[in-house]
């Protein structure tokens, strides 16, 4: 988890003509308490674009927590999304918060989520629909 690197537009490199439009839109979308899904392939700079959208929201104070959905086996992954209770499982000597309990006021970047097992997909549907539902409606 890594909270401390900030990031502007002025890190933004690119030739693309809509890149502005993409971090005007991303600079809109920070005043909003809302999920947002950032999509394109590897290595376009989903990443850069969330803390961007992060740093310029009012959750910025807080916890920008990322998660390779892609470099953590289906267990693991589970694991580290909702975290464990002492004794759930061999191993588990002490209660460990998962990343969405870090990431709780700030902002969570789940990255290469479309590589995830279609197990821990449907779980972070439900989580988030849980999330979305309970909000009071404005």
């Amino acid at each position: 988890m890594d909270t401390s690197e900030r990031y502007d537009t002025a890190q933004v490199v690119g030739e693309h003509g809509g890149l502005e439009d993409i971090i005007a839109r991303g600079r809109r979308a920070a005043q909003h308490d809302t999920t947002l899904l950032i999509l394109g392939e590897t290595g376009t700079g989903k990443e850069l674009i969330a803390r961007l959208v992060h740093d310029a929201s009012p959750r910025a104070s807080r916890p920008f927590v990322r998660v390779n959905c892609a470099a953590l086996a289906e267990g693991i992954l589970e694991s580290e999304l909702f975290g464990n209770e002492q004794g759930a499982f061999t191993g588990a000597h002490h209660l460990r918060k998962g990343r969405f309990e870090l990431a709780h006021t700030g902002t969570i970047f789940l990255d290469e989520i479309g590589e995830a097992s279609p197990k821990v997909q449907a779980t972070l549907f439900a989580c988030i629909w849980l999330i979305l539902a309970s909000r009071p409606h404005a």
